[in-house]
């Protein structure tokens, strides 16, 4: 198994050089208490918490797997991660973003995004038990009551509870108009929950002493669609309005699942029988409350990506200057060895910095989305209603472009090792089994695709895509006369203009036919995603002259990949979506075969 170390100076690098921590933290409540030395102590210690407790679980954990005991209807959690999550919680890790009056550090999102990415890069089974319980605080701090928020929210911010998100029922994933968990009130103001719910990541598990699960239920004079959706807190053992625990609650795992992937992480069919829950928010308003959940984990998992590629690429690159095969094609580099190592070699370098490039434009796209989120928890109303809109825009990108990346990028990975790659004691298979599940589960590529183009920029008029622009169009204006990025500023004012026109052209055609959006989105997903990234690389390369110069020349041959052999990815999708609807749609359902 390869092992696994903390990127410490590229997110420095990005903390500090490109997106201006300090200056960040200063707009925040926080202020100045956040400052350089207190983030790289939090660096170094997260990064010691990812390599030397979490890494050393990840294989293991893979082979062994979760145990479900189906007469108590118990999950227990592989060797070791029982451990390892006391260790989280006990050190602080669980409230590292958490509101201080909920028992939190009160630290910028920034600094959550860079923990989760190490987490999920050592271990990302594990990493799964802490996500949603991040976005269970979100929807109870915005939409529960104040007696819900001080009974639920400081044992899940101390890491005594954990958080569930139970969406999902047999007949129906994406289209949750149609579920049928129902809701009936009880004398005591709770309500009797009773339904299945299935692909609930930590359902059961032995962590933590209870679990919250956050169910979207029916009422009984609810109406038809997502219109008649309600909210309940359901958990494990039951908690009364004093915050008493009491007894167990009707709530019971049916079986786990058998993975693909992500072995380690509990995946849960949960039978709800009249179990006790709670109304949180107002009657039918329940996805609003769930989405402020699940956009939460929409990038969390986009940073599981990131994780991933990162994991994958170091173990690529070690193997790459390690293993002797062939002679370069340009004339011998290593005399003194029986052949060169494998890095001397042009379609290994291709996969080597393909990685390369996405991991390291991809942590500045989401560190940004993160900071973000910080905006529009802690601003002003003009502040925070600009960043919302951004926000929205992006999230769909982030998740869908980095998990779409992650699937790449370990395969890229695994064909550099070779055979050996094919092996499982060298880990690679692992983590391209792990990263397949992270383009499917909180939204897959296609529901991140439609509600990018769909919702995000033509039902809300493009609001955070014309901030984006903004954004771009403002850098490419800055820096169009600056000699040293010449070669990334034309290129990128080009792809933007290219990026609008598109845009514009995708919604005419819409409104002729509406099966363009459904033939469009996807490739539009990733045509915004990889303008967005050369932004990035962009920004990286005039932040330059801020950072160590033994990083400078690594940084500017890196984006000069992506700008000549990733960027031009977009003419191909831009190609596919002009084709329109015609040639996906023309054959008969019956002629499939």
């Amino acid at each position: 198994m390869t092992s696994y170390r903390a990127p410490l100076q590229d997110l420095r690098f990005a903390l500090h050089d490109v997106l201006d921590l300090q200056a960040h933290c200063a707009r925040l409540p926080i202020g100045d208490a956040c400052n350089r030395e207190l983030s790289d102590a939090i660096l170094d210690e997260a990064a010691r918490f990812a390599e030397q407790i979490l890494a050393p679980l990840n294989a293991s954990g893979d082979a062994e797997g979760c145990h479900f005991d189906p007469e108590s209807g118990e999950v227990r959690t592989p060797e070791g991660f029982k451990q390892a999550f006391a260790q989280f919680a006990e050190n602080g890790w669980s409230g590292l973003t958490a509101a201080e009056e909920d028992g939190g550090q009160g630290l910028p999102e920034v600094l959550g995004a860079v923990f989760k990415e190490l987490v999920d890069a050592a271990n990302l089974s594990w990493g799964n038990y802490p996500l949603l319980s991040h976005g269970a605080v979100n929807a109870i701090k915005h939409h529960g009551e104040a007696w819900q928020q001080q009974v639920f929210l400081r044992p899940i911010v101390e890491g005594r509870w954990t958080g569930t998100m139970c969406l999902t029922e047999p007949h129906c994933g994406s289209d949750l108009g149609l579920l049928k968990t129902r809701a009936e009130p009880l004398p005591n103001g709770a309500y009797a929950i009773s339904g299945t719910k299935i692909f609930i990541t930590g359902g059961d598990h032995d962590l933590s002493e209870n679990i919250v699960h956050l169910v979207l239920a029916r009422l009984p004079d609810a109406p038809a669609g997502t219109r008649g959706i309600s909210m309940f807190v359901v958990p494990k053992f039951k908690v009364g309005r004093d915050g008493v625990v009491g007894p167990r609650n009707t709530v019971r795992v049916g079986s786990i699942e058998h993975k693909m992937g992500i072995h380690a992480s509990a995946t849960c069919v949960m039978n709800f029988d009249a179990a006790e829950g709670w109304l949180i928010g107002a009657p039918h308003k329940g996805l609003a409350a769930m989405f402020t959940m699940m956009n939460a984990a929409r990038l969390g998992v986009g940073i599981q990506g990131l994780g991933l590629i990162e994991r994958a690429y170091q173990g690529a690159l070690q193997y790459s200057r390690d293993r002797l095969q062939m002679r370069s094609l340009s004339g011998i580099k290593a005399p003194e060895k029986a052949a060169d190592p494998l890095i001397v070699h042009p379609d290994i370098r291709r996969m080597l910095l393909t990685c390369k490039a996405f991991v390291e434009g991809g942590r500045l796209m989401a560190l940004h989305a993160a900071g973000l989120v910080d905006l529009v928890e802690h601003g002003d109303d003009a502040t925070r209603t600009e960043a919302d809109s951004l926000l929205s825009f992006l999230t769909p990108i982030v998740k869908g472009l980095l998990t779409e990346a992650a699937c790449e990028c370990t395969y890229h990975a695994l064909q550099c090792f070779g055979g050996h790659g094919y092996v499982r004691e060298w880990g690679m298979e692992q983590l391209a089994r792990d990263a397949r599940i992270t383009t499917i589960y909180e939204g897959t590529t296609q529901i991140q695709a439609l509600d990018l183009l769909g919702r995000k920029v033509i039902q809300q008029q493009g609001a955070g895509f014309k901030q984006f622009l903004g954004m771009i169009v403002e850098f490419c204006s800055q820096n169009a006369h600056v000699n040293e990025l010449a070669e990334f500023v034309a290129p990128l004012a080009q792809a933007t203009q290219d990026w609008q026109q598109l845009t514009l052209d995708i919604a005419q055609r819409i409104q002729r036919d509406p099966e363009e959006l459904g033939a469009a989105a996807v490739d539009y997903l990733f045509y915004s995603g990889y303008v967005s990234l050369a932004y990035w690389w962009a920004r990286s390369v005039a932040a330059l002259d801020r950072s160590k110069p033994d990083i400078r020349q690594a940084k500017r041959a890196t984006a000069q990949f992506y700008f000549k052999r990733i960027l031009p990815r977009c003419q191909s999708h831009a190609s596919a979506i002009r084709a329109g609807a015609e040639s996906l749609m023309s054959l008969s359902s019956d002629a499939f075969g």
